[in-house]
């Protein structure tokens, strides 16, 4: 869900900041400034009532990236927990644009945070993969795209959706029918100033770029799955979605009232930082940023040890009397992302901070975190044969998606 920039579009007003569908760089600070985006976006915070009400809600202990902050943002939450309580249904939607054959971590972000999701709302799901953005922005061919799609659709099964509530499509391969007449409807919803105020659209951009901001907008209207929906419209979608994807939902949300549905609710993450430090997304095209879920126990250590960014002192003395700076040590705000121990993230926060931690200490203890979840996400990928990605990527009757609750 995501496209490389066809000009300047919108950005936030923070100095030098950049974050949009398609760019993500850091202010001259180097640092993204969240509550920025969120007074420019025009979204809410997620406040610690509002996670206590979702545990309220569904009786689970809330995921550590809602805990943590590190999905941080809504749109129409309350309005989905609402309907929940009374009973009404909702679907989540998210994706992937496939660009890379292997994935890294950040991509990984949204699906483990989306997979809690449907564990503990016990909802349907629905997962795009943009091969069609990809072909028109990246100059892959629609064969390579397609390929791409496919992988990566391995590693999203990985990790552990339940196939009898979930519905993973390629653009080129589902767009038409229903998905196609909901398309059609939003592209008349909205006018090329609209897009180019949006999106930063010029005359010089391929049309496909034009039109394709609808096809993403699309899967969030139910009826445009009617093996699983039928022709319902008061089925409301939740995205849960990284910031920078705020502005497709945004003319997503403008339109849906004019087309009989509810608009369109967000959850909304920060960025998976690179291992060089904060200063935008982790970027799959430098290796050297990334941990992929292709990499060895050995490569693994190796990136964490040589590239990760130390927030500690220069020296020993100095770490020791003035403790390391959590704020910017990779290490410790990865551990933020992927270590489940909340006990032990305090206590590694608390004596790396003070000095009494060394950074090759919390350096090692990062590497043995990865290790073990990249062994496991292998593990389950070996597993995921053709016929299982068939079976999640062919439509097909979906009875029971919402049973009674009680």
């Amino acid at each position: 869900m995501s496209a490389h920039p066809p000009a300047e579009p919108e950005t936030s007003q923070a100095s030098e900041q950049v974050v949009t569908p398609w760019d993500v760089t850091a202010d001259s600070e180097g640092k993204i400034n969240y509550n920025k985006l969120v007074e420019q976006f025009g979204c809410q915070k997620i406040d610690p009532e509002l996670v206590a009400r979702v545990e309220r809600v569904t009786g689970v202990k809330a995921h550590p990236f809602l805990r943590r902050g590190i999905f941080f943002a809504h749109r129409d939450l309350t309005e989905i927990l609402d309907a929940y309580e009374r009973g009404e249904p909702f679907y989540l939607y998210t994706g992937r644009g496939p660009s890379s054959e292997a994935l890294h971590l950040g991509h990984l972000i949204p699906f483990m945070f989306t997979k809690w999701l449907q564990d503990a709302f016990k909802v349907p799901l629905v997962i795009q993969l943009t091969d069609d953005e990809k072909f028109l922005w990246k100059g892959l061919s629609v064969e390579e795209a397609q390929r791409l799609a496919r992988e990566n659709a391995r590693d999203i099964i990985a990790c552990g959706f339940d196939i009898t509530k979930t519905f993973i499509f390629s653009d080129f391969e589902y767009l038409g029918g229903a998905f196609y007449r909901n398309v059609a409807r939003i592209q008349r919803c909205v006018t090329m100033n609209q897009v180019k105020g949006i999106f930063g659209f010029t005359t010089d951009d391929y049309i496909g770029k034009i039109a394709f901001p609808a096809i993403q907008a699309a899967p969030a209207f139910p009826d445009t799955f009617p093996h699983m929906f039928g022709e319902r419209k008061d089925i409301r979608c939740l995205v849960p979605c990284a910031i920078d994807q705020d502005p497709y939902f945004r003319m997503t949300r403008d339109v849906a009232p004019r087309l009989g549905h509810h608009k369109t609710a967000l959850i909304e993450s920060c960025f998976f930082p690179a291992l060089q430090g904060e200063s935008g997304k982790m970027s799959a095209s430098d290796t050297a940023s990334a941990i992929f879920v292709t990499d060895t126990a050995k490569e693994i250590d190796t990136k964490v040890k040589k590239y990760a960014f130390s927030g500690g002192g220069a020296t020993r003395e100095e770490h020791e009397k003035n403790g390391a700076n959590l704020d910017v040590d990779i290490s410790y705000q990865w551990l933020r992302f992927f270590m489940q121990d909340d006990t032990r993230l305090e206590e590694i926060g608390r004596d790396y901070g003070a000095g009494r931690l060394l950074t090759g200490q919390v350096k090692a203890e990062l590497v043995g975190v990865l290790a073990a979840m990249v062994q496991r996400h292998q593990a389950a990928r070996a597993a995921v044969s053709d016929a299982v990605v068939d079976a999640f990527m062919t439509p097909r009757a979906m009875p029971d998606l919402f049973p009674p609750r009680g």
